[in-house]
């Protein structure tokens, strides 16, 4: 008898130091973590045991047993799929928390009104997330715009500007994919039903709609000026009229690896589909990937006459409706630039009384 309350107090007091243990490893902060810290891929259809053998081995939680026994104690929470960060050491049961809520890794990348492709993909790759190259490739299939824009040669213009949150290593066309969704749901906002009453006549294509967005995008930051600058683009085209617009050099530049952050007179010679310089009507294809109120403007420019355009200097134009008039902007930006005044003084007004005692004097 006295056999057996001994091992009844021995079983008594295993029970108790597991389930001590076990409330520590679950209750307690545990890890010790690179700089760079550590991700966990937990898959999808994992089981509470798989995700909790995972964390484990990866150091994140102290007990794959603790972890598993707290996890179904909650039976109705699901440990959601996804790649998780862990940086420092927190509890077995914080753990359980962060993935039963989904808290997935994300880090935020910001594609910016008038960017290109080219931009896109060299920041991708400054940032880590990506080679520029894997981008690139991903962006050159139009497939997913096919619907949209049969005649379109990559997915420029159609990734729209905006924020994007992304996993530790997102795949390149999941990106595309992404911002592709998000040109499509802008769109619907936009242009509600896919139709515009008001847009210009020979815009017959979303293609030709985002090109001229792009040259918009490209050629001004002022939202109030995006619809004069397709008003100026939309009357050259209406008289036959070359675009003359310096972004599509630079655009037929970056293609070729061969622009250097200017354009010389050369460069306005170049021989491309995309120099608007020497081809009449748009390009092929959009220049950058505009925004909504580039979009817009596109869609419904100003009403006007003008046909010409030049910087102010301070990050907006001078418009005219005459070669004339464009001559005097030009040379009031020179002025600008050589920080004069726009327009130059009036002569003085001589009166003719001052102007005889003046002739008096004289003799």
């Amino acid at each position: 008898m006295k056999a057996l309350a001994i091992i009844v107090l021995v079983v008594l007091l295993a029970a108790g130091a597991a389930a001590g243990y076990l409330w520590y490893c679950i209750e307690k902060p545990y890890g010790v973590f690179p700089a760079e810290g550590v991700f966990v891929q937990i898959p999808h259809g994992a089981s509470r045991r798989a995700a909790a053998r995972l964390l484990e081995r990866e150091g994140v939680i102290r007990s794959a047993i603790a972890f598993e026994i707290y996890s179904r104690r909650h039976p109705r929470r699901t440990l959601v799929a996804g790649e998780y960060f862990f940086d420092h050491a927190i509890t077995g049961k914080d753990v359980f928390w962060k993935l039963a809520n989904g808290e997935i890794f994300e880090q935020p990348f910001t594609v910016r009104e008038g960017e290109t492709i080219f931009d896109i993909a060299r920041e991708l790759e400054t940032a880590r997330i990506m080679t520029a190259d894997e981008f690139l490739k991903a962006a050159g299939d139009p497939s997913s715009i096919s619907d949209l824009a049969p005649q379109a040669a990559t997915l420029e213009g159609f990734l729209f500007p905006a924020t994007y949150e992304l996993p530790h290593h997102p795949a390149a066309s999941d990106l595309t994919r992404m911002m592709v969704r998000k040109f499509r749901d802008a769109m619907k906002l936009i242009n509600p039903g896919g139709s515009a009453p008001g847009a210009p006549a020979h815009f017959n294509s979303m293609l030709s709609i985002v090109t001229m967005a792009s040259l918009v995008e490209r050629e001004t930051p002022k939202a109030d000026e995006r619809p004069l600058v397709a008003a100026v683009y939309e009357n050259r085209l209406k008289k036959g009229m070359l675009l003359q617009c310096d972004p599509t050099v630079i655009y037929a530049l970056q293609q070729n690896g061969s622009y250097t952050g200017s354009l010389t007179f050369k460069d306005l010679r170049i021989s491309s589909p995309y120099n608007t310089y020497v081809h009449a009507g748009l390009p092929p294809g959009p220049i950058g990937n505009p925004g909504e109120s580039a979009i817009r403007a596109a869609l419904a420019p100003a009403q006007t006459n003008y046909l010409y355009f030049v910087a102010n200097t301070q990050g907006g134009h001078f418009f005219s409706s005459s070669l004339a008039e464009h001559n005097k902007n030009v040379a009031r930006y020179h002025r600008l630039l050589n920080g004069e005044p726009a327009d130059p003084p009036e002569p003085p007004i001589i009166h003719k009384h001052a102007a005889s005692h003046a002739r008096k004097g004289k003799r």
